[in-house]
């Protein structure tokens, strides 16, 4: 009997239609029957050496198409692929090792390197499979074998002996934003309803295992272009949710970003959707497409959206102008969370981040975890209930705190985002309370003022930071990136613009021009944001 795991539903859609392509991944192109075919063999050569159902595997390494059957060959044999961040320095790929518990790791030669490092720290892991790249990297202290050799001695058909439950496990480790990362615990049943949009993106999700075949005859076209990286829950999501919708995952694999790439493959590939993750993707798309507007086909997109990052309203403006046919969105969620809310995009100006959720989103207050009324000026925490996860691997006390009952017995999740209710009933997020700046007092949320700084013609990008201050306890530190480094824009010029957007408390103290630093993701690397201030501004710590 079929189940709502991600193995069992995959085999469903492959078995209803083996000879559709599913995956790009230059070089590699994958119908559903030669991924399946190939994701039974990284099964088989897992199981040959141990990797028993439960077991963590590592999974270190950029986008390409081994990712994708290393995920599918984990969950055939109940196994929980890790998703391990190919930027980590030592100290930081230890402490994932460390915490994950992994007992064997797929990982590319150009990160055996570093796995030599940790050479005999951890004697649990003993199987290393390693991905071919151009670096020809090795491991001599290590056990390392070639994951093509393995794989191709490895059987392509079906045949475990292994279980699976609704209840099994899907793991995805956080970036690490606000904190060391945390791996975040789903059942299978409510990652695929949460994080897959229940095999139906635009509409109810499937009701029975099932049903998930008639995705392969009646799918809602939405081949998805994925730019971010598989080892992040953006990619990864994307990735299957245009999979298991019975359309095509269109990976970007090239090492660096172009945006010509880009939009060569959507020219050469027609896909309908495209995942942006803010300015850092969506300036350069947008004016390489305007500034040549009759190099590409772009007209197959019916959709761009954009998440993890801000979009500012400039480059959104060139956008569409870029793709006529497709509608903007902006969507909210988290390892946490899943898919918690989307926002369209209707051309007119935001102050900041707001979305329309599907009504198991909420503002709750933190004291009493009930929910705030649209319109109410109180703030509250961001939570979702309904499909959610288990909780976090190996820390039961950041559960409790993040996983709470409230009086009528509902569990919720709520991950740490500050955020209120509008009269429209939006949900208006503020910013993360472990980067609240406290200052004289009064809290102040960086995504809000970043939002307002944004929105400065001149301004390209900004990154907010609290640093200490000897009267406020705290100041507010701009650190900005201009559109055109030959202009010049001073502190009391943002601060009269901010003036116009936010409260006068919220506005900069200091500006920094120059830089505004983000993760390899998009997201604004407040941590790093912070040294860099610390530093030019001449303060101790």
């Amino acid at each position: 009997m079929p189940t709502f795991h991600l193995a069992d539903l995959w085999e469903t859609l492959v078995d209803a239609g083996p000879d559709d392509e599913c995956l790009v991944a230059d070089p590699i192109r994958h119908t559903r029957g030669s991924l399946e075919r190939a994701a039974n063999r990284v099964a088989h050569a897992l199981a040959a050496r141990g990797v028993r159902a439960g077991d963590h595997v590592g999974i270190y390494a950029r986008n390409r198409a081994e990712y994708v059957e290393s995920l599918l060959g984990c969950w055939k044999i109940a196994a929980r692929p890790i998703n391990i961040n190919w930027r980590y320095v030592v100290d930081e790929l230890r402490y994932v090792i460390a915490d994950a518990d992994i007992q064997a790791m797929i990982v590319e030669r150009e990160y055996l390197p570093l796995l030599e490092e940790l050479a005999g720290e951890f004697p649990d892991l003993r199987v290393y499979l390693a991905l071919d790249d151009a670096s020809g990297g090795v491991a001599p202290s290590l056990a390392v074998e070639s994951f093509a050799d393995a794989v191709a001695a490895a059987s392509p058909e079906r045949g475990f002996d292994v279980t699976r439950s609704d209840d099994d496990v899907y793991m995805l480790y956080t970036g690490g934003t606000t904190g060391m990362p945390k791996g975040v615990m789903w059942r299978h049943e409510d990652f695929f309803h949460a994080c897959v949009m229940g095999g139906n993106p635009m509409g109810e999700p499937i009701a029975t295992p099932a049903a998930i075949a008639a995705n392969v005859t009646t799918p809602f076209p939405l081949d998805a272009l994925v730019l971010g990286p598989l080892m992040h829950g953006g990619g990864q999501w994307l990735s299957l949710i245009a999979m298991y919708s019975g359309n095509r995952a269109i990976v970007y694999t090239p090492r660096s970003f172009s945006a010509e790439t880009v939009l060569d493959l959507i020219d050469r590939e027609r896909p309908a959707t495209i995942g942006l993750i803010g300015d850092a993707m969506g300036r350069p798309i947008a004016e390489a497409a305007t500034a040549a507007p009759q190099r590409w086909d772009l007209t197959s997109l019916v959709s761009v959206g954009n998440g993890g990052a801000m979009l500012t309203a400039s480059i959104k403006a060139q956008l569409r102008a870029a793709f006529p046919n497709a509608m903007m969105s902006d969507s909210f969620g988290a390892s946490e969370t899943g898919a918690a809310g989307r926002e369209f995009d209707d051309g007119e100006p935001k102050a900041g981040p707001a979305f329309t959720t599907d009504g198991k989103t909420a503002v709750l207050d933190p004291d009493t975890l009930e929910a705030l009324t649209p319109g109410s000026p109180e703030q509250g925490m961001l939570a979702r209930r309904g499909h959610i996860p288990i909780g976090y691997w190996n820390d039961p006390d950041k559960t409790a705190r993040t996983f709470k009952l409230d009086a009528n017995g509902v569990r919720w999740v709520i991950p740490g985002d500050f955020a209120q209710i509008d009269e429209q009933g939006r949900i208006v997020l503020l910013g993360r309370g472990s980067g609240c700046i406290n200052s004289g007092g009064e809290k102040i949320f960086p995504e809000e003022v970043e939002a307002a700084i944004r929105s400065h013609p001149s301004v390209f990008d900004a990154v907010v930071v609290g640093v200490p201050d000897e009267r406020f306890g705290q100041k507010v530190v701009a650190l900005v990136a201009l559109r055109d480094e030959s202009n010049e824009v001073t502190l009391a010029q943002i601060q009269d613009h901010c003036r116009t957007k936010i409260a006068g408390y919220k506005v900069p103290r200091e500006l920094l021009v120059g830089a505004a630093p983000r993760t390899n993701v998009g997201k604004p690397d407040y941590a790093n944001a912070a040294v860099i201030a610390r530093q030019r501004l001449g303060i101790d710590g």
